[in-house]
């Protein structure tokens, strides 16, 4: 902290790397910032120097304030070395000459469509920058900032900015000018808008669009609208094409839920390491195209329009998490032979029959299973019924979010030992069709629960159980 400059007003000097520049703020612009960071970071309220009335334009004093507030932002900017906090970060204008603190702290930039659309038209007069550090002509803070951010948000508007006739949805905006993208979230925002987003392909891991597109192709291959062929690189295609379209190297979660997808059409061959894959809450009435995802481990298509999934171990691999809840479904013929499924959501569906559960009491992995607000809830016992489907994986499994119980698990086995006592008897009856006879047959079978034996006698469909 330098000499005063006016009545109680400091000059701060900041240095970041090769960059410096001067900062102006009174005690009380200080005084606001503790505020901030003991509320938002629990910095100690004593660390502050108090303020003091008597001889406050003394040369002694303005010397020893000069050194405790010095002592004040050294000691923040120790107590956080990796991320300088937000309001810290503003006192000390790092928003304004790009600190590199505040690139690498990992925190989420956001963005208008207005603001960078007013950058990219700023940037397309191709001035030069300059060096009499007025940062209202000077673009070169602009370029640093933007080559080096990881984590963009664009969040975008229906209607007319503010007061003014400003449509923002229809102003288009150049991602291109961004070179080190890790992550970004795009919402509100029309496909037409969005430029420069193939030039992420590179480098971009994560990719979220909401309420935005009706159409997969249109933010994963936007150059298809110039193409009439075209084929994902590396593929190998028997006829011509007019394009190779380079893949999304290192993208590994794809988020395109709330948007109105109605197809998952050929676009999804450019990105083949994606793991995480999100198209809840859209249009989609078939599962198409995700045979191509070798990698996939979780897919949410949840609150779509499914009726029915046939075969979909041939299109969704070995995932782990599957959640199909809000949908359609009224069979599960379709899930057999998920077998690396850990996770399934089926809530909130049209499942009425309990033999459908069948199809999925044999996959090996599963361990949680989501049925809530299917008709078949409304049966009598439906917890224990769907555990017997499990046979002996019935105590691994946790159904609507509960656990298995130790009362459950006893009148699951009870409800087993009915189930084969009556099959035993089926096999009989066929067996035995043409030979009657007038004496009475039973067929029992004995069950142990707790060290208690049961034996179950079966006699004309009336089962009863007698305990020895």
């Amino acid at each position: 902290t330098q000499a005063p400059v006016g009545p109680r007003v400091y000059v701060i000097e900041v240095s970041e790397g090769d960059h410096r520049w001067t900062v102006k703020h009174r005690y009380s612009d200080f005084h606001d910032l503790h505020e901030k960071l003991t509320s938002e970071k629990k910095v100690d309220r004593g660390l502050l120097p108090p303020k003091k009335m008597l001889g406050k334009n003394s040369k002694s004093l303005v010397e020893r304030r000069e050194k405790e507030l010095e002592l004040y932002l050294q000691t923040l900017l120790l107590q956080f070395p990796q991320a300088t906090p937000t309001p810290l970060a503003c006192f000390l204008h790092f928003h304004l000459y790009v600190s590199e603190q505040l690139l690498q702290a990992g925190e989420v930039f956001s963005l208008r469509p207005l603001q960078l659309y007013s950058v990219s038209q700023q940037l397309r007069l191709a001035k030069p920058t300059c060096c009499n550090g007025d940062a209202k002509t000077d673009l070169g803070h602009i370029l640093d900032f933007t080559c080096r951010l990881r984590y963009l948000k664009m969040s975008g508007t229906r209607g007319p900015v503010g007061t003014s006739n400003i449509q923002e949805s229809s102003l288009p905006f150049d991602l291109s000018v961004f070179k080190s993208l890790l992550q970004i979230e795009i919402s509100e925002c029309s496909a037409q808008q969005i430029r420069g987003l193939s030039s992420l392909r590179s480098s971009l891991a994560t990719l979220s669009i909401h309420h935005s597109t009706e159409a997969m192709m249109s933010i994963l291959v936007p150059e298809s609208s110039e193409f009439s062929q075209w084929e994902a690189e590396g593929a190998e295609s028997g006829c011509p094409v007019t394009a190779v379209i380079p893949l999304w190297k290192s993208l590994t979660t794809l988020d395109m839920s709330h948007n109105g997808i109605g197809t998952i059409d050929g676009s999804v061959k450019l990105i083949r390491k994606v793991e995480f894959l999100d198209l809840s809450h859209n249009q989609l009435s078939t599962v198409e195209n995700l045979q191509h995802l070798y990698n996939l481990v979780h897919v949410d298509l949840s609150y779509n329009s499914l009726r029915v999934l046939e075969a979909a171990h041939t299109r969704l691999g070995n995932i782990k998490t599957l959640s199909l809840a809000g949908n359609q479904l009224d069979q599960l013929t379709g899930l057999t032979k998920l077998y690396s499924l850990v996770n399934l959501d089926l809530s909130h569906n049209q499942l009425a029959q309990l033999e459908e559960i069948r199809n999925i009491g044999s996959l090996p992995c599963l361990e949680k299973l989501h049925l809530s607000n299917n008709p078949m809830c409304i049966i009598p016992d439906y917890r224990t019924k769907v555990l017997t489907q499990f046979g002996d994986r019935a105590a691994e499994l946790c159904l609507d979010g509960t656990a298995t119980t130790e009362k459950e698990l006893d009148t699951v086995e009870v409800l087993k030992a009915i189930q084969k006592a009556k099959e035993v008897k089926d096999r009989r009856s066929s067996g035995d069709k043409k030979v009657r006879s007038s004496s009475r047959r039973f067929t029992y079978i004995k069950v142990q629960i707790n060290n208690i034996s049961f034996i179950l006698y079966i006699q004309c469909n009336v089962f009863k159980i007698r305990g020895n």
